[in-house]
Parts: C-alpha cells; sequence; structure tokens
C-alpha cells in the first residue's frame, strides 16, 4: 500500500490547492511544524504518492517518532486518518466534510499550569503543540502536580533548554507505568535519586558519557532486585564487557544470570575465560581460513560445545589445521570431523594426536596409490573409506601398493584395484610372494579380459551415478524451498547440539530429541506439500547388498555381479 492515499472526495479534485477551511478553521489552531507536516501530506498525495513517511522526515528535517506523534495530532483535529504506522498509511480527509471542530483545551482550565510549565522550562518558550501534548496527558488521567513534577526532574536532568520530546517520552513512560499520582511519582523519583550515585559508579566502569536518568534505575532494580547482582557486581560485569549502553549492560547482567555467575571473583573468571574463548575462536577461524567478523555465533554454535565435551586448545587447534589441508575449511566441516572423532572416543590430546598422525600417513599412503596409479586429483573421502575397507580385509599396505601397480592403464584403475583385491581375498593370497606370476586373475591377463573389466566398471559407474543424481536433484529442489532449507539447517543444529546433550544431562537430551521429532514432522509435511517424496532424497541403489559397487561388504562379488556376467 502507498503511504499517502487520498479519500474519494480529494479524488475527484483536479487541484492540488489548499482549501480555505483548512487555513481558516484550522491553520490558526495546528502547531506549526504540524502544518508543515499536513501540507507535505497533501503535496505527496496530490503528486508523489510513492515516496514514504521516510521521504517526509528527510524533506522537513524531522525525526520519525515527532513524525509519529504528528500524525496522531493531526488525527485528532480529524483532518487524516492513519491506517496503519507500520508500514505507515495515511488517509487525507476532505476538511469540507470533517464533522468535528478543531480539538482546543480551553485556555482558563489549564492557564495555572501552563504558567508553571513555563516557569519552570526558562530556556526557550513552550509552543501549541507541547501545551497540546501535556493536556492530553492531563485529560487522560496525568495529575497536574505530578506532570510538573515529571517536566522539574527532566529541566534538573538535561537543563532549561530541555527539548519538548524528552519530556513527553519521559512523562509517557510515566504514564504506561501508572505512575500518574503525585505520590507515585515522588516515590518513583525517591528511589531513583537513591539508585543515582550506584548507577553512576556503573555508568563510569562501562565507559557511558552521560547522566542516569529514571528509566536507567528500572533497569538497576532488575539487575539488584530481581537478578540479586551487587552493586560491586555489575561493576566488574560493564568493566569486563566493556558495555557501551545500559542495553548492554543489560545483555552482560542476562548472561551471567544465566551461566548462574554473581560473585565478583565468578564474573572475573567467567569473563577472562570467555575473553580466552574468543581468542581462540579467532585463531581457528585464521587456521580453517575463515573470516568471521562476531565472534560470539561461532562460540554458542561450536565452540562452547567442543570445549564442554573436553576438547582443548591445542587439540582444536591440531584439528582446525588438519581441517583446512583437508578441504574441510569451514565450522561446519569441523565441527562434523569432531563429532566423528567424539565417536570414535578420541579427546585427550594424546589420543587426538596419534589419531591425526595416523590419518596423515594414510593420506600419504592414499597419494602414493594415486600417484602409482596416473591419478592427479585431491583426496576424497571416498578414498579413505576405500583404504579403510582394503585393511580390513586384512591387506597390509605392500600388498594394496601391489595392486595399485597392477592397475597401471586401466580405464578405472582404482575400481580395478578393488576387484584385484577381492580375487586375491578370495584365493587367500594376502603376501606380494604369494601372487601368481602370470597375473592376479584370468580376467586380467588379456585384452579381452580388459574389455570385460571395463565393461564392468562403467555398468556399476552408470547404475551408482544415476542413483545418486536422481537424490540430488531431488534434495536440491526441496532446498531450494526457503522453509524446507531452514528446517534443515534447524535439523543439522539440533543433532550437533543432540550429540554433546548425551554427554551433560538425559533430560537435556530428551528435550533435544523431541524438539528434532517436532523440526522432523515439520519438514516431512513441507515436503509433501512441496510434492516431494522423503524417500526420494536418498540413492535407491539396484543393489542394496553392494549399493551397486559390484562387491559386498566383505569384498567378494556380489550376486548381482555374478548375475551380470552370467547374463
Amino acid at each position: 500500500m502507498a503511504f499517502v492515499t487520498p479519500s474519494e472526495e480529494i479524488l475527484r479534485k483536479s487541484t492540488t490547492d489548499i482549501e480555505n477551511k483548512f487555513i481558516t478553521k484550522y491553520m490558526p489552531e495546528l502547531d506549526p511544524v504540524a502544518v508543515k507536516v499536513y501540507l507535505y501530506l497533501v503535496y505527496i498525495c496530490r503528486n508523489s504518492p510513492s515516496l514514504t513517511m521516510q521521504d517526509l522526515c528527510q524533506a522537513l528535517s524531522v525525526t520519525e517518532e515527532d513524525c509519529a506523534n504528528i500524525l496522531k495530532y493531526l488525527e485528532e483535529y480529524e483532518l487524516i486518518s492513519v491506517i496503519s504506522m507500520s508500514p505507515c498509511e495515511v488517509k487525507i480527509l476532505d476538511v469540507e466534510n470533517v464533522s468535528g471542530a478543531p480539538k482546543r483545551y480551553k485556555p482558563e482550565k489549564y492557564s495555572d499550569f501552563a504558567k508553571a510549565a513555563q516557569g519552570i522550562i526558562t530556556g526557550r518558550m513552550i509552543d501549541t503543540g507541547e501545551y497540546q501534548e501535556y493536556f492530553s496527558l492531563i485529560e487522560e488521567g496525568f495529575d497536574q502536580n505530578a506532570l510538573l513534577m515529571v517536566i522539574t526532574y527532566c529541566v534538573d536532568l538535561k537543563g532549561p533548554e530541555i527539548r519538548k520530546q524528552y519530556i513527553i517520552k519521559v512523562a509517557r513512560n510515566f504514564e504506561q507505568d501508572g505512575d500518574t499520582t503525585v505520590r507515585k511519582v515522588e516515590d518513583r523519583l525517591s528511589n531513583y535519586s537513591a539508585s543515582t550515585a550506584a548507577l553512576i559508579k556503573i555508568f563510569s566502569a562501562a565507559g557511558l558519557r552521560r547522566q542516569p536518568d529514571v528509566s536507567d534505575d528500572k533497569f538497576y532494580k532488575k539487575w539488584t532486585a530481581e537478578m540479586g547482582f551487587s552493586d560491586d557486581a555489575i561493576i566488574c560485569a560493564a568493566r569486563h564487557f566493556k558495555a557501551k549502553s545500559v542495553e548492554r549492560i543489560d545483555a552482560a547482567m542476562e548472561e551471567l544470570y544465566n551461566n548462574k555467575k554473581f560473585a565478583v571473583k565468578e564474573i572475573e573468571d567467567y569473563c577472562d575465560n570467555r575473553s580466552s574463548i574468543y581468542s581462540m575462536t579467532i585463531d581457528i577461524a585464521k587456521s580453517l581460513g575463515v573470516y568471521i567478523q562476531n565472534c560470539a555465533p561461532y562460540v554458542e554454535n561450536y565452540m562452547n560445545g567442543w570445549i564442554s565435551s573436553g576438547y582443548s586448545r591445542d587439540s582444536l587447534l591440531t584439528i582446525s589445521r588438519y581441517c583446512f589441508r583437508c578441504g574441510m575449511s569451514s565450522f561446519d566441516g569441523m565441527n562434523d570431523f569432531i563429532q566423528t572423532l567424539y565417536s570414535a572416543g578420541i579427546v585427550s590430546d594424546g589420543s587426538v594426536e596419534s589419531y591425526l598422525e595416523q590419518l596423515m600417513q594414510d593420506d600419504k599412503l592414499i597419494k602414493q596409490i594415486l600417484s602409482i596409479c596416473g591419478i592427479s586429483r585431491r583426496i576424497v573421502s571416498q578414498d579413505r573409506a576405500r583404504l579403510s575397507a582394503w585393511r580390513e580385509w586384512s591387506f597390509p599396505d605392500e600388498m594394496i601398493l601391489e595392486a595399485a601397480k597392477i592397475s597401471v592403464g586401466k580405464s578405472n584403475p582404482i575400481a580395478y584395484m578393488n576387484g584385484i583385491l577381492s580375487g586375491w581375498k578370495k584365493d587367500g593370497i594376502y603376501k606380494p610372494a604369494d601372487i601368481p606370476s602370470s597375473g592376479p586373475a584370468p580376467a586380467a591377463s588379456s585384452s579381452s579380459g580388459d574389455d570385460r573389466r571395463a565393461e564392468i566398471e562403467r555398468h556399476y559407474y552408470n547404475l551408482r551415478t544415476s542413483a545418486e543424481l536422481k537424490a540430488e536433484q531431488a534434495q536440491a529442489k526441496a532446498k531450494a524451498d526457503p522453509e524446507y532449507a531452514a528446517l534443515s539447517r534447524e535439523l543439522t543444529d539440533l543433532n550437533i547440539k543432540l550429540a554433546f546433550a548425551e554427554l551433560r544431562s538425559e533430560q537435556e537430551a530428551a528435550q533435544i530429541s523431541g524438539q528434532i521429532s517436532s523440526a522432523e514432522a515439520k519438514a516431512d509435511l513441507r515436503l509433501k506439500a512441496l510434492g516431494i517424496s522423503k524417500d526420494s532424497l536418498t540413492p535407491h541403489y539396484s543393489c542394496s547388498i553392494c549399493n551397486d559397487t559390484g562387491y559386498d561388504s566383505k569384498g567378494l562379488p556380489c550376486a548381482c555381479l555374478k548375475k551380470f556376467l552370467g547374463r
């Protein structure tokens, strides 16, 4: 919707003139700034409906808060109708058809108040609009003497030239809290005076260069009466958190309260450790080659979990360097790797170092295998999985290298190696001396055998690729939907949290499990709405025994391979 729209009567007019009745009847009563705003609204309505409230504020040099108040003020005069404030929509009403008269307060009714208010605000003249705000507060139930006390407080705090917006804001704050009588205003200001000295010390520790006001007292009461912090504890937190605003001090106190840190020593230790974690996060990001602007989300989502699981700074830095070398150069990639380590019980510095050393040795062997086979590419996770499988088949590294040498020149040497090692396993050949001099298997002894092997490799490659491509396409289609993508990310985060929660508390783990079930149900419903089968997100291989590799988990030819060979 447009910011300003005309009524039907206005649309029928073909002029941009201002009606005389507005000039003679309303303009003398209106605040000067309100007149400017009204005239600009009419201009926007007639000539530039695409302009927004922000454009009006910029053109007239008024704040959005002041503009909002003026719009309400003009609405009281029935010159406009405010349809919505967010986004702002205003309808211009026809002056000719306005039923009400200009809103007017009888001067004699508030003359004493007006004189008293002007006697307090000596640095400037109170304009009509400001008086209208005060009179409106009084009409709504604010005691006149109580309002004068609020004005006096504001002038004492800010000086005799204080802006009207500040006084109105404070008065409205009192009104919202129900402090509109002399007794309640007096009590509130008295309590504020009692906390002023403490607030000054807190502001000084935080580096805040302003005097506390009555709105700050509400925070102070929250920190002390509700949360139970002492003044020294609040000062310590303000200094350590380098909080440059009351809101940031409040956020710091919330963090300490949630972590049950109340004493000064507890806060100091917490902040020192917090600083250390932030520094560690930056170092890990550098090791991963990742630029981070704000450490907080990385500390919350990754670092705290890793540290609570027992990983030290040295171990985490070692892991991050390994992840960078292996292409897992992100916090998500490193987190997946740490979950693998944790599942295997690899947590202590020594066990992490030994495990990573073994992985690096394995990578050297894989690079040697790829080099022998004439393959030039990075190591991928499938290479490590194959090496692990070959070792589970009881083959030493020297036999794996022998298989690589025999596979040189084949169309798919790695798959050929798999076939050779499977044949050796079947024949019980586990030493280089036992390898038949005629070759590893009859199928590899002739060019026709090579052709047959290539045919088998192409057959299974096509089967695997087709199944995986369909799953990838389904996943891409699902994740193109923002709602499902958000649920998918939420499930990933929850599963990570569950892994760490299971170590800390059964109750916490059960709670997170419930959240996972709820998120999975929402994800399933969203997939259904998108017309995507959940089953389609995972590859469906033609053979569930070998997953379209031709060999089962023991390295023996699968039944589907035998069927293919006998076709």
